[in-house]
């Protein structure tokens, strides 16, 4: 198989090299259908749908196009390094080893999109929550407040009503794995390990694509956006107490629910910091061991020990700046600690039975 800079990928496609992304996409669609194998019977299809696919993974991507065009001109540009931000030459420090090489290495690889592109999939996904953090004073908890706050976030697309398409809102068969999801790629000529199978980069492994990809939101059927909600804060809240709002965070893609707008207040007040947290941590881990010591006879050494770190580390801190209710957060770390150790205890006591039944079998 030719190197990378050896194809001409815009004489695959019958494209100028001056083509834009639509006509890239357009020409690939009209020549995936006709060559793809479960369609072509022709001996030589598959290799050409191959061809046909590789080409169109490297031109429809912004970054890949740009790093083939410069090692087109210079074939040597990548193996100098003589821009390792910009054309292909390799860059150690970058998270993608293979960026350097294209198809099928780089993004492309495992199907992901380069940051900032996204491929014409219709993939539908619930929105992620919006999470912000609401400081408030002692007073203003206790009491409860009302504030404004101005947060960005994914917000349906309004020029296609969400749908991602322009024309219309039923998703097509993707035309690359005709609905698989996935593609087969012979990287044998590579890494001599013969065909192996990727998710495409068309579709992003749905099997479905956005039929006329809306430009302003680029199929996905959300834009960015700025809004605006009043959050109010009931009386009698506290430090860790969460506000949430249904349908007030990110959007879906392609119509999905959107997600909740969640606000978590923080009294600093009520907060402990990592010393008195680390003290009623370390008392809470030595409960379990004191309460099997206390069943058992085990050993009160480990437990004793542990307590009086805790004690040591709680007493030693400042909690007289501490609000009334710092117990709340105490509360928490002693039972943050009491769940680490448990399990350890569980097993300590599983072996200890399994012990005794060892030594002392039951005789009839």
């Amino acid at each position: 198989m030719a190197g990378f800079n050896d194809k001409d990928y815009y004489a695959v496609l019958e494209v100028s090299e001056d083509a834009s992304a639509e006509e890239i996409r357009k020409a690939f669609q009209k020549k995936a259908v006709k060559l793809h194998p479960d369609v072509n019977k022709e001996p030589d299809a598959e290799e050409r749908f191959k061809e046909v696919s590789e080409a169109y993974a490297v031109l429809s991507d912004p970054d890949k196009r740009a790093r083939y065009d410069a090692m087109r001109k210079n074939p040597y540009a990548a193996a100098a390094g003589a821009s390792p931000a910009g054309y292909g030459g390799y860059n150690p420090s970058a998270s993608d080893p293979f960026a350097g090489f294209g198809f099928p290495f780089g993004s492309a690889w495992t199907g992901s999109r380069t940051a900032g592109t996204r491929s014409r999939s219709y993939n539908p996904k619930a929105g992620a929550d919006v999470v912000v953090q609401l400081t408030l004073d002692e007073r203003e908890a206790s009491q409860g407040t009302k504030r404004g706050i101005t947060y960005q976030h994914y917000a349906p697309c309004p020029d296609c009503d969400a749908t991602g398409s322009r024309t219309s809102d039923h998703p097509q068969t993707c035309p690359m794995c005709s609905g698989s999801g996935h593609i087969a790629v012979d990287i044998g000529a590579f890494m001599g390990i013969g065909v192996m199978s990727m998710v495409c980069p068309e579709c992003e492994g749905s099997g479905r694509v956005v039929a006329e990809p809306c430009s302003s939101c680029g199929g996905s059927g959300r834009t960015i956006s700025a809004s605006e909600v009043v959050v109010e804060v009931p009386a009698g809240s506290h430090d860790g107490d969460v506000v949430r709002m249904p349908g007030k965070g990110n959007a879906g893609t392609n119509g999905s629910e959107a997600g909740d707008f969640v606000c978590r207040v923080a009294v600093p007040t009520e907060q402990l910091d990592g010393r008195q947290a680390g003290g009623f941590r370390a008392i809470g881990f030595a409960l379990p061991f004191l309460a099997l010591a206390l069943l058992s006879g085990w050993g009160y050494l480990f437990p004793a020990l542990f307590i009086a770190l805790g004690v040591f580390l709680v007493l030693t801190s400042n909690l007289r700046g501490r609000g009334r209710y710092w117990w709340r957060n105490a509360g928490l770390a002693v039972l943050s600690g009491f769940s680490s150790s448990l399990p350890f205890v569980v097993m300590f006591a599983v072996m200890s039975m399994c012990t005794a039944m060892w030594r002392f079998p039951f005789v009839r």
